[in-house]
């Protein structure tokens, strides 16, 4: 095979809308592959260069990460049982860099199942009308972009969502408070935005308002906030 030719892997290859998952351990890949995700992860493309040419191949993907409280996993609840050091748990997560997380929209922290929960049934939502409230959320989506030549949320350009699509300054006052702080970068904060808008498109509402904005911001953080 000549050395320049391209070769493109699974995120490119994947239907619009599907998820590539990175397995159970994302901290077990290496960094420089994990980082390798950023950049079609942010343009919706994979782009190859070669000293023949540059290709570019489309790569719009939902992107799941999960990971274990530590290298030894029993380092949730009041974790007695973990066998990690502090080091080592820095060393862990440290494999997944910083810009690369900044990229990932929804971020939470999922606690050990307990004796009580799994002796628990509790209520079951039937995945037909799962699936028919995310197809009404989509079609609210396309109805409000078609005219921009976008069909979901996650296709809006930053310039819109702080342009023909911005929001009152009272409801992105957290938002702004976040950016004004440093603890929300500015492509944090069109990612909330995003995600505050497919909210209230799920809850039928013609805009974000508030707690929306709550909510998405809240989601972005539970995993550190915990």
């Amino acid at each position: 095979m000549p050395s320049h030719a391209c070769l493109h892997g699974a995120v490119s290859c994947i239907r619009v809308g599907y998820v590539l998952r990175v397995c159970a351990e994302a901290p077990e890949y290496e960094r420089r592959v994990l980082d390798a995700l950023r950049q079609p992860l942010e343009s919706g493309e994979l782009v190859i260069h070669r000293s023949a040419g540059t290709a570019a191949y489309p790569a719009r993907f939902q992107l799941v990460l999960a990971a274990n409280p530590c290298p030894c996993g029993k380092a949730s609840g009041k974790g007695m049982d973990c066998t990690c050091t502090a080091m080592m748990r820095r060393r862990y997560f440290g494999r997944i860099s910083g810009p690369l997380l900044d990229r990932v929209d929804i971020q939470l922290q999922v606690e050990r199942v307990s004796l009580a929960d799994f002796g628990h049934a509790g209520e079951e939502e039937d995945t037909r009308a799962v699936a028919a409230r995310v197809l009404a959320a989509r079609e609210r989506q396309l109805e409000r972009l078609v005219e921009m030549g976008l069909e979901t949320n996650s296709q809006v350009p930053g310039r819109t969502l702080r342009g023909e699509l911005r929001l009152a300054p009272g409801t992105t006052r957290i938002l702004d408070t976040a950016l004004e702080r440093g603890t929300l970068t500015a492509r944090g904060y069109d990612r909330v935005l995003r995600l505050a808008w497919t909210l209230a498109d799920l809850g039928h509402r013609d805009a974000p308002d508030i707690d929306h904005i709550g909510q998405a911001l809240g989601l972005r953080q539970a995993a550190t906030a915990t």
